[in-house]
């Protein structure tokens, strides 16, 4: 038995690169992945096409992580596809090298709204699930 068999795992920004790797050893170790792009659906259907190629379970699902609408659709089109959740992986992040001068409040936006805000949303939303599926109240009482 694979060590991920049973598990479900989301690898955002998945299409190419690090993220494509990660979603790929993933399903080769048993687990379920949910291939998650912002805008390269050719991308993430080829690493779904070659998981699923090599007998793995995986499924595209496109969605901005620095847009909370689009991090509920991506966790709820898991939950649909699989039933849960067990792995995240907060791969996708961007950076496009400038010099100071060049750098705008739209650069900055980018970056930061993708590599942190992002990071955020996903997270919470994996927290917000983990708990519920554990059966514990989503409020501590801790600051």
């Amino acid at each position: 038995m694979a060590k991920l068999e049973g598990k479900v795992a989301i690898v955002t920004g998945a299409s190419k690169g690090i993220g494509a790797g990660i979603a790929k050893a993933l399903a080769s170790e048993g687990a379920a992945v949910v291939v998650n792009y912002a805008s390269s659906r050719e991308g993430a259907e080829k690493v779904v096409g070659e998981i699923i190629k090599q007998g793995g379970r995986a499924v595209a699902v496109q969605g901005d992580v620095a847009r909370e609408a689009d991090v509920d659709r991506l966790f709820q089109a898991t939950q649909t596809a699989f039933g849960r959740l067990d792995i995240l992986v907060n791969n996708a992040g961007v950076y496009q090298f400038a010099s100071i001068e060049d750098v705008t409040e739209a650069h900055f936006h980018k970056h930061f709204d993708l590599n942190v805000l992002g990071l955020l949303l996903t997270t919470k939303a994996a927290v917000r699930r983990s708990v519920r599926r554990a059966g514990a109240s989503s409020t501590s009482g801790r600051a």
